[in-house]
């Protein structure tokens, strides 16, 4: 039977909308961007410390002595560990991300409460968006929306807007039918009914259902930051990929914390029972201390602003046509891989102090890239050799004078210590390997037009046969020996592992696992024993920090890949720049 083109059908539609509805996305995004600008903006104009104050005193109003204390000690504690700006920019996404999925479930939940038909319509499609994994959301929303922090809120309002539909759906559904009837006999109106009847009575559901959307929208933190979302997720990306434990521990703490205290003010703010706090018994004293907190944030704001020394500004010329012309960006891959690294040192070499480097992926900024090229865009991004987009695209480096990025690097096989007297043919295998960037790119291309890595690779060891004598001449086969290899989720290090997967298991006997993982994780598991070898070490200069660690607790069997480069990257149209220094102009 053949397979159902569905891939081909969602890439269509996708580059459909991101074409015809460009101007509706970039209207959507001004908005959104100056929205969590916005709430951003606001908790970070006051004083740390003042803002603890306001925050102190809500939590006292709604949830008493417990959450106050708790309150004024967790956002100490950020503050202390300098997490500050990073929580209230995380802050500022969610109340975004929140309130959008408020505005739009609440409406759509009611709509589904009295209509059976569009409830039978909506559910599977909850259904469908609350188990599809998080991380599908993530590339039709750079598609649309380019990197930042609204692609971020739009996968967070996917993500999290179904319970507020569910929980006011059902809210309204349990509302006892004889006061629905007593007051319609009444002559009420179905407004009237609605706001004086159903929704008083669904409000407990409704807030679990608002309660579970924040907390949603909190979780994606992290997996947002994958885009290019700055704030605290950030943070524990950054950690996570650098192997900075404690560093983690520190930024989780943080999200900890902001998740407690918004589950506590959501859930006491609107809770039943006969202990209420001060703004329940006193709904009219609410406008009120929503003025006086205002007025205290400004003018907080307006004294820190005119009190603390502004920071003086250096002179530098960063900030010219060349730097406008690519809105001040350049769009690299996960925070922590070494090409990150070394575009920081650039930066600091070059003097492009205006310039942001901005954090995600691989496969984000490669989703940027694809479409600022059908856009006929200025971009800059991160690359390296071998890369499939080179051959897709029409790009070219820009000189390093500098050296900022050193010279050519090396992709290195690694083995674990012991591998060479446990499994020799396997330890053979892996020293012998070695191969071209043009090698490796047939490959590449092969999995970018449509095929699979698997098919891709027994169409090009059909193609190389002589490649593959010349790897595994003379070596003994074994009978189903367990071997693990990991790798790192790039382009060249799939080619290159499903290569030598498929090679070790039909060729040599092995049964192989291939993990796939960070580059801490990567190189830990190797050190550890844990992971057999690895084809994805980049020397000297990308995996440098993991090299100086756990250079003698693994075997490096050498380069099997030479002259692999490192820099920064734009298309060949951008005509007005040949170097990095001139970014500067």
């Amino acid at each position: 039977m053949p397979k159902i083109p569905l891939a081909d059908w969602i890439e269509s539609i996708v580059s459909w909308m991101s074409i015809h509805l460009a101007g509706l996305f970039s209207t959507i995004s001004t908005v959104i961007e100056h929205i969590v600008s916005f709430f951003a903006g606001i908790f970070l104009l006051p004083h740390p410390f003042l803002f603890i104050a306001i925050l102190g005193t809500l939590a006292y109003l709604v949830g008493r002595l417990p959450l106050t204390l708790f309150t004024v000690i967790g956002f100490l504690l950020i503050d202390n560990l300098g997490y500050w700006t990073q929580t209230m920019d995380t802050l500022g996404l969610v109340i975004t991300s929140g309130l959008v999925s408020i505005l739009l479930g609440i409406p759509i939940g009611i709509f589904s409460a009295y209509n059976k038909t569009a409830h039978r319509i909506i559910s599977p499609i909850l259904d469908f968006m609350q188990t599809m994994p998080a991380f599908v959301y993530l590339l039709p929303a750079v598609t649309f929306f380019s990197l930042g922090v609204v692609p971020g809120v739009i996968a967070s309002v996917i993500f999290s807007i179904p319970p507020t539909i569910r929980m006011t759906y059902l809210g309204i559904r349990q509302v006892s039918g004889e006061l629905s009837e007593a007051a319609e006999a009444f002559g009420s109106t179905t407004w009237q009914r609605l706001t004086k009847v159903d929704l008083p009575l669904a409000m407990p559901t409704l807030m679990a259902g608002v309660n579970q959307t924040i907390m949603l929208s909190l979780s994606m933190v992290v997996i947002a930051s994958m885009i290019g979302a700055q704030g605290i997720g950030a943070e524990v990306y950054r950690a996570v990929a650098q192997l900075k434990i404690g560093q983690g521990f520190e930024a989780g703490l943080a999200v900890v914390v902001l998740a407690i205290v918004l589950d506590r003010f959501t859930q006491n703010l609107f809770r039943s029972g006969v202990r209420k706090p001060s703004l329940q018994r006193h709904p009219r004293y609410r406008l009120i201390w929503a003025s006086v907190l205002a007025g205290v944030i400004l003018i907080g704001g307006i004294v820190q602003y005119l009190v603390v020394p502004k920071e003086a500004s250096n002179g530098n010329s960063a900030g010219g046509a060349v730097a406008t012309q690519f809105d001040h960006r350049i769009i690299g891959i996960d925070p922590g891989a070494g090409i990150m690294k070394s575009t920081a040192k650039a930066m600091e070499d070059y003097k492009l102090t205006d310039w942001t480097l901005v954090e995600g992926s691989s496969t984000a900024m490669t989703a940027v890239l694809d479409k600022a090229i059908r856009n006929k865009e200025p971009i800059i991004v991160t690359g390296w050799t071998p890369h499939w987009m080179f051959t897709k695209y029409d790009l070219k480096y820009l000189d390093d004078p500098l050296k900022a990025y050193g010279d050519a690097e090396e992709i290195h096989t690694l083995a674990r210590l012991g591998l060479k007297q446990d499994h020799p043919t396997a330890y053979t295998f892996l020293d012998r390997f070695n191969w071209s960037a043009d090698e490796m790119g047939e490959i590449m291309v092969a999995v970018q037009g449509g095929q699979s890595p698997e098919q891709a690779v027994k169409a090009w060891v059909n193609q190389h046969a002589d490649r593959i004598d010349e790897w595994t001449k003379g070596i003994n086969k074994v009978q189903g020996d367990k071997l693990t290899l990991s790798y790192v989720a790039w382009d060249s290090e799939i080619a290159s592992t499903t290569l030598l997967s498929y090679l070790l298991e039909d060729r040599l006997g092995f049964k192989v696992t291939s993990l796939q993982v960070e580059a801490g994780p990567m190189w830990t598991g190797v050190a550890n024993g844990d992971v057999d070898a690895t084809a994805s070490a980049w020397l000297p200069l990308t995996h440098a920090d993991y090299w100086a660690k756990y250079k003698d607790q693994v075997e490096d069997l050498g380069p099997n890949m030479t002259n692999v480069r490192t820099g920064l990257v734009v298309p060949a149209y951008v005509n007005n720049i040949q170097s990095i220094e001139d970014l500067n102009k």
